[in-house]
Order: structure tokens, then C-alpha cells, then sequence
């Protein structure tokens, strides 16, 4: 089942080094899920000034229980960079 995950930020002042400190390894797990398959789409919200804030995918498991294994060992996540999280079925039109 497709779902489109809506991930904030903190906003408190260390949420951008944490961001940084768990990007690249964020990445390379991204990078794996887009070869595997469950990763669609995704990227930045960015704010007014072009600075990360969040993140959206559009992702592909089999089930919300999946989803939701991958999401409890993402580095944004154990990190503690991603502070509030929708998820919402959904289904790519294009």
C-alpha cells in the first residue's frame, strides 16, 4: 500500500546540527529504500529562507506495521530530528 509521510522538525534551536549530525546516514538508508522499491518519492520542506524543516515521502509497504519498522530506525527519527509525523494512505496518480 502506497502512503505519504509528512515529517516536522523541531523546532527548537538544535534542530538543524541534529539534522546534519544524522543526514548522510538518513540518506543512505533513503537511498536503499528508492533500490528496493518502498521509497517513491521524497525530499526537504523547506521554510521561507530555503532552510530543512521537514521531510515528505511517498512510500510502498505491504502493510502500516512495515511502515512503521522503517520508520522506527530511520536516523531522522532516532535522531530525534523528526518531531511530529503523519502518515496517510495514498495513491499515486501519475
Amino acid at each position: 500500500m502506497q502512503y505519504v509521510v509528512i515529517a516536522h522538525d523541531g523546532t527548537d534551536e538544535g534542530a538543524p546540527a541534529r539534522r546534519q549530525t544524522v543526514r548522510d546516514a538518513h540518506i543512505e538508508g533513503v537511498e536503499a529504500m528508492k533500490d528496493k522499491g518502498t521509497l517513491l518519492t521524497g525530499g526537504a520542506i523547506l521554510d521561507d529562507n530555503g532552510t530543512m524543516v521537514g521531510s515528505v515521502a511517498v512510500v510502498d509497504f505491504p502493510s502500516r506495521e512495515e511502515l512503521d519498522a522503517w520508520l522506527a530506525v530511520d536516523p531522522y527519527v532516532t535522531g530525534g530530528v523528526w518531531r511530529h509525523i503523519d502518515v496517510h494512505p495514498f495513491k499515486v496518480a501519475v
